[in-house]
Protein backbone atom coordinates (compact mmCIF):
# COMPACT_ATOMS: atom_id res chain seq x y z
CA UNK A 1 0.00 0.00 0.00
CA UNK A 2 1.49 3.33 -0.97
CA UNK A 3 2.17 5.66 2.22
CA UNK A 4 -0.61 8.66 1.83
CA UNK A 5 2.11 10.90 2.19
CA UNK A 6 4.43 9.68 -0.36
CA UNK A 7 7.01 9.34 1.36
CA UNK A 8 9.12 6.36 0.57
CA UNK A 9 11.85 5.64 3.86
CA UNK A 10 11.18 2.86 6.87
CA UNK A 11 9.04 4.09 9.51
CA UNK A 12 7.22 6.55 7.84
CA UNK A 13 4.48 8.35 8.78
CA UNK A 14 1.17 6.93 7.72
CA UNK A 15 -1.45 8.96 9.36
CA UNK A 16 -2.02 11.99 11.95
CA UNK A 17 -2.87 11.22 15.07
CA UNK A 18 -3.12 13.49 18.39
CA UNK A 19 0.05 12.65 20.80
CA UNK A 20 2.24 12.15 18.05
CA UNK A 21 4.11 13.51 15.40
CA UNK A 22 2.25 15.22 12.94
CA UNK A 23 3.11 15.79 9.50
CA UNK A 24 1.30 18.58 6.91
CA UNK A 25 2.22 19.39 3.33
CA UNK A 26 2.58 23.04 2.45
CA UNK A 27 3.15 25.79 0.21
CA UNK A 28 5.14 29.08 0.05
CA UNK A 29 7.42 31.07 -2.29
CA UNK A 30 10.93 31.57 -2.62
CA UNK A 31 11.23 34.68 -4.80
CA UNK A 32 8.10 34.24 -6.67
CA UNK A 33 8.61 30.21 -7.65
CA UNK A 34 6.46 27.99 -5.61
CA UNK A 35 8.56 25.73 -3.31
CA UNK A 36 6.43 22.26 -1.83
CA UNK A 37 7.50 21.13 1.74
CA UNK A 38 6.50 18.79 4.32
CA UNK A 39 6.44 20.49 7.71
CA UNK A 40 6.80 18.08 10.42
CA UNK A 41 5.69 18.89 14.37
CA UNK A 42 6.47 16.93 17.55
CA UNK A 43 4.22 15.13 19.65
CA UNK A 44 3.37 17.97 22.15
CA UNK A 45 2.98 20.71 19.55
CA UNK A 46 0.19 22.93 20.51
CA UNK A 47 -0.23 26.41 19.51
CA UNK A 48 -2.49 27.39 21.82
CA UNK A 49 0.28 26.69 24.70
CA UNK A 50 2.93 28.59 26.13
CA UNK A 51 6.15 26.56 24.96
CA UNK A 52 8.27 27.66 21.77
CA UNK A 53 10.09 24.95 19.86
CA UNK A 54 13.78 24.85 18.36
CA UNK A 55 13.75 24.18 14.65
CA UNK A 56 15.73 22.64 11.82
CA UNK A 57 15.93 23.13 8.03
CA UNK A 58 16.34 19.93 6.20
CA UNK A 59 18.21 20.30 2.57
CA UNK A 60 17.74 16.88 0.32
CA UNK A 61 20.67 15.41 -1.62
CA UNK A 62 21.59 16.27 -5.13
CA UNK A 63 18.64 14.27 -7.09
CA UNK A 64 16.72 13.29 -4.37
CA UNK A 65 13.70 14.81 -3.50
CA UNK A 66 11.70 15.30 0.47
CA UNK A 67 9.89 12.25 0.90
CA UNK A 68 13.41 10.20 0.81
CA UNK A 69 16.55 10.59 3.34
CA UNK A 70 15.39 14.52 4.10
CA UNK A 71 11.98 12.99 5.34
CA UNK A 72 13.42 10.36 7.12
CA UNK A 73 15.85 13.00 9.52
CA UNK A 74 13.16 15.57 9.44
CA UNK A 75 10.62 13.52 11.32
CA UNK A 76 13.48 11.78 13.63
CA UNK A 77 14.08 15.06 14.64
CA UNK A 78 10.64 16.12 15.22
CA UNK A 79 10.24 12.81 17.34
CA UNK A 80 12.62 15.00 19.63
CA UNK A 81 10.94 17.71 19.88
CA UNK A 82 11.98 19.62 16.84
CA UNK A 83 10.01 21.23 14.16
CA UNK A 84 11.51 20.39 10.96
CA UNK A 85 10.70 21.50 7.58
CA UNK A 86 12.33 19.21 4.13
CA UNK A 87 11.16 21.25 1.17
CA UNK A 88 12.13 20.30 -3.16
CA UNK A 89 14.55 22.81 -4.29
CA UNK A 90 13.23 24.64 -6.32
CA UNK A 91 12.61 23.09 -10.15
CA UNK A 92 13.10 20.16 -8.71
CA UNK A 93 10.42 17.47 -6.79
CA UNK A 94 7.00 18.83 -5.98
CA UNK A 95 7.94 22.81 -6.08
CA UNK A 96 8.38 25.12 -9.35
CA UNK A 97 10.44 26.15 -11.67
CA UNK A 98 11.34 26.25 -15.44
CA UNK A 99 13.21 24.44 -16.94
CA UNK A 100 12.62 21.18 -14.53
CA UNK A 101 15.61 19.90 -12.78
CA UNK A 102 18.00 23.31 -13.16
CA UNK A 103 20.25 22.87 -10.72
CA UNK A 104 21.84 26.24 -9.82
CA UNK A 105 23.95 26.37 -6.37
CA UNK A 106 22.34 29.83 -5.91
CA UNK A 107 19.26 28.11 -5.97
CA UNK A 108 19.59 25.61 -3.38
CA UNK A 109 21.26 28.10 -0.98
CA UNK A 110 18.10 30.15 -1.33
CA UNK A 111 16.16 27.29 -0.98
CA UNK A 112 17.71 26.88 2.46
CA UNK A 113 17.13 30.56 3.40
CA UNK A 114 13.58 30.01 2.15
CA UNK A 115 13.17 27.25 4.83
CA UNK A 116 14.25 29.77 7.20
CA UNK A 117 11.88 32.49 6.47
CA UNK A 118 8.93 30.27 6.91
CA UNK A 119 9.82 28.30 10.24
CA UNK A 120 10.74 32.09 11.49
CA UNK A 121 7.30 33.04 10.76
CA UNK A 122 5.57 29.52 11.80
CA UNK A 123 3.74 29.84 15.34
CA UNK A 124 6.00 28.59 18.23
CA UNK A 125 8.68 28.40 16.66
CA UNK A 126 11.51 29.86 18.55
CA UNK A 127 13.56 32.13 15.82
CA UNK A 128 16.79 32.54 18.33
CA UNK A 129 17.08 28.53 17.90
CA UNK A 130 16.71 28.06 14.07
CA UNK A 131 19.22 25.17 13.01
CA UNK A 132 19.68 23.57 9.30
CA UNK A 133 20.77 19.89 8.21
CA UNK A 134 22.03 19.21 5.05
CA UNK A 135 22.60 15.87 3.31
CA UNK A 136 24.98 15.14 0.62
CA UNK A 137 24.83 17.83 -2.01
CA UNK A 138 22.07 19.87 0.54
CA UNK A 139 24.96 19.90 3.34
CA UNK A 140 27.18 21.64 0.94
CA UNK A 141 24.91 23.91 0.28
CA UNK A 142 23.51 24.58 3.50
CA UNK A 143 27.02 25.05 4.96
CA UNK A 144 27.42 27.74 2.14
CA UNK A 145 24.01 29.13 3.27
CA UNK A 146 25.20 29.81 6.81
CA UNK A 147 28.38 31.61 5.95
CA UNK A 148 25.40 34.63 5.37
CA UNK A 149 22.25 33.82 6.59
CA UNK A 150 23.25 34.62 10.47
CA UNK A 151 19.39 33.24 12.07
CA UNK A 152 20.73 29.78 11.41
CA UNK A 153 22.48 28.78 14.64
CA UNK A 154 23.62 25.97 14.27
CA UNK A 155 24.87 23.48 10.83
CA UNK A 156 24.74 20.02 10.60
CA UNK A 157 25.55 17.82 7.33
CA UNK A 158 25.48 14.38 6.60
CA UNK A 159 28.22 13.08 4.12
CA UNK A 160 28.39 16.45 2.94
CA UNK A 161 29.48 16.49 -0.94
CA UNK A 162 30.89 19.80 -2.85
CA UNK A 163 29.16 19.91 -5.64
CA UNK A 164 31.62 22.80 -7.28
CA UNK A 165 34.52 20.62 -6.33
CA UNK A 166 33.49 17.48 -7.94
CA UNK A 167 31.92 19.34 -11.22
CA UNK A 168 35.45 20.73 -11.39
CA UNK A 169 37.59 18.06 -10.43
CA UNK A 170 35.91 14.84 -11.18
CA UNK A 171 34.91 12.55 -7.75
CA UNK A 172 37.96 12.60 -5.67
CA UNK A 173 39.93 14.91 -8.17
CA UNK A 174 40.68 12.27 -10.43
CA UNK A 175 39.87 14.50 -13.60
CA UNK A 176 40.81 17.70 -13.04
CA UNK A 177 42.32 17.83 -16.68
CA UNK A 178 38.53 17.15 -17.62
CA UNK A 179 36.78 20.84 -16.68
CA UNK A 180 37.37 22.52 -19.68
CA UNK A 181 35.90 19.80 -21.95
CA UNK A 182 33.14 19.83 -19.16
CA UNK A 183 32.64 23.61 -19.50
CA UNK A 184 32.41 23.22 -23.25
CA UNK A 185 29.71 20.82 -23.01
CA UNK A 186 27.78 22.88 -20.85
CA UNK A 187 27.99 25.54 -22.99
CA UNK A 188 26.66 23.23 -25.98
CA UNK A 189 23.67 21.88 -23.74
CA UNK A 190 23.10 26.07 -22.98
CA UNK A 191 23.10 26.75 -26.80
CA UNK A 192 20.54 23.55 -27.41
CA UNK A 193 18.36 25.20 -24.31
CA UNK A 194 17.96 28.56 -25.98
CA UNK A 195 16.11 26.58 -28.73
CA UNK A 196 13.88 24.97 -26.89
CA UNK A 197 16.20 21.21 -26.27
CA UNK A 198 16.89 20.29 -22.77
CA UNK A 199 19.70 18.55 -22.34
CA UNK A 200 19.79 16.10 -18.74
CA UNK A 201 22.88 14.67 -17.46
CA UNK A 202 23.13 12.39 -13.53
CA UNK A 203 24.45 9.63 -12.02
CA UNK A 204 20.53 7.83 -12.59
CA UNK A 205 20.35 6.81 -16.15
CA UNK A 206 16.63 7.42 -17.21
CA UNK A 207 13.84 5.12 -18.20
CA UNK A 208 15.85 2.26 -17.05
CA UNK A 209 14.31 -0.75 -15.82
CA UNK A 210 15.56 -2.14 -12.21
CA UNK A 211 17.68 -4.95 -14.27
CA UNK A 212 19.20 -2.42 -15.85
CA UNK A 213 20.08 -0.45 -13.04
CA UNK A 214 21.74 -3.45 -11.14
CA UNK A 215 24.06 -4.74 -14.31
CA UNK A 216 24.99 -0.76 -13.92
CA UNK A 217 26.01 -1.13 -9.98
CA UNK A 218 27.71 -4.20 -10.65
CA UNK A 219 30.33 -2.04 -13.10
CA UNK A 220 30.85 0.30 -9.99
CA UNK A 221 32.93 -0.77 -6.87
CA UNK A 222 31.20 -1.69 -3.59
CA UNK A 223 30.59 0.99 -1.26
CA UNK A 224 31.20 3.83 -3.50
CA UNK A 225 28.93 6.73 -3.60
CA UNK A 226 27.06 6.30 -6.93
CA UNK A 227 26.72 2.87 -7.11
CA UNK A 228 25.09 3.30 -3.41
CA UNK A 229 23.10 6.21 -5.01
CA UNK A 230 22.18 4.04 -7.91
CA UNK A 231 20.49 1.60 -5.38
CA UNK A 232 19.34 4.10 -2.65
CA UNK A 233 17.07 6.52 -5.29
CA UNK A 234 17.01 3.81 -8.39
CA UNK A 235 16.16 1.11 -6.48
CA UNK A 236 15.16 0.40 -2.68
CA UNK A 237 13.71 3.81 -2.11
CA UNK A 238 12.63 4.91 -5.56
CA UNK A 239 10.13 8.19 -5.68
CA UNK A 240 9.10 9.83 -9.56
CA UNK A 241 10.10 13.08 -8.39
CA UNK A 242 14.00 12.09 -7.61
CA UNK A 243 15.59 11.51 -10.79
CA UNK A 244 19.35 11.83 -10.12
CA UNK A 245 19.33 14.19 -12.86
CA UNK A 246 19.82 17.92 -13.83
CA UNK A 247 20.26 20.03 -16.88
CA UNK A 248 23.74 19.84 -18.38
CA UNK A 249 23.78 23.78 -18.46
CA UNK A 250 23.56 23.87 -14.58
CA UNK A 251 27.29 22.73 -14.67
CA UNK A 252 28.29 26.28 -16.10
CA UNK A 253 27.03 27.74 -12.14
CA UNK A 254 27.97 24.45 -10.23
CA UNK A 255 31.62 24.86 -11.27
CA UNK A 256 31.91 28.00 -10.08
CA UNK A 257 30.70 26.86 -6.27
CA UNK A 258 32.95 26.88 -3.50
CA UNK A 259 31.39 26.22 -0.23
CA UNK A 260 34.72 26.13 1.80
CA UNK A 261 35.97 29.84 1.14
CA UNK A 262 34.58 31.78 3.35
CA UNK A 263 37.20 31.65 6.17
CA UNK A 264 36.07 34.77 7.73
CA UNK A 265 32.57 34.59 7.58
CA UNK A 266 31.76 31.29 8.75
CA UNK A 267 30.87 31.21 12.79
CA UNK A 268 28.25 29.30 12.94
CA UNK A 269 28.57 25.73 15.12
CA UNK A 270 28.82 23.22 12.85
CA UNK A 271 29.00 18.98 13.23
CA UNK A 272 29.04 16.56 10.59
CA UNK A 273 28.96 13.12 9.98
CA UNK A 274 30.56 10.40 6.88
CA UNK A 275 31.53 13.27 4.92
CA UNK A 276 31.46 11.99 1.28
CA UNK A 277 35.18 11.67 1.14
CA UNK A 278 38.25 13.00 4.07
CA UNK A 279 39.27 15.71 2.00
CA UNK A 280 36.01 16.87 2.26
CA UNK A 281 35.98 16.72 5.81
CA UNK A 282 39.69 18.37 5.62
CA UNK A 283 39.12 21.29 3.38
CA UNK A 284 36.03 22.25 6.00
CA UNK A 285 37.97 22.07 8.95
CA UNK A 286 40.77 24.26 7.66
CA UNK A 287 38.73 27.04 5.91
CA UNK A 288 35.96 26.97 8.57
CA UNK A 289 35.99 28.53 12.05
CA UNK A 290 32.68 26.71 12.85
CA UNK A 291 33.25 25.03 16.33
CA UNK A 292 32.75 21.70 16.01
CA UNK A 293 29.74 20.94 18.59
CA UNK A 294 27.04 18.77 19.49
CA UNK A 295 23.51 20.18 19.10
CA UNK A 296 21.80 19.04 22.47
CA UNK A 297 25.11 21.94 23.83
CA UNK A 298 23.59 23.83 21.13
CA UNK A 299 19.70 23.68 21.15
Amino acid sequence: MANPFGLVYGGALEANEPGKVNIRLVRYTVDGIEVAANLYLPADYDEASGKTYPAVTVAHPNGGCKEQVAGLYAQHLAEHGYITLACDARYQGESGGEPRLRDYPANRIGDVSGMVDYLSQFPKVDENRIGSLGICGGGGYTLACAQTDKRIKAVATLSLFNSGRVRRNGFRDADKAGAQKRLQQAAAARAKELLGEVEYIGFLPPDKTDDELRAQMLTLPENTLYRDGIEYYGLTHKHPNATGSYTAESFMKLIAFAPTGWRNTCRTRWISSRLSSAQSYKNVILRCNATKDLWENIF
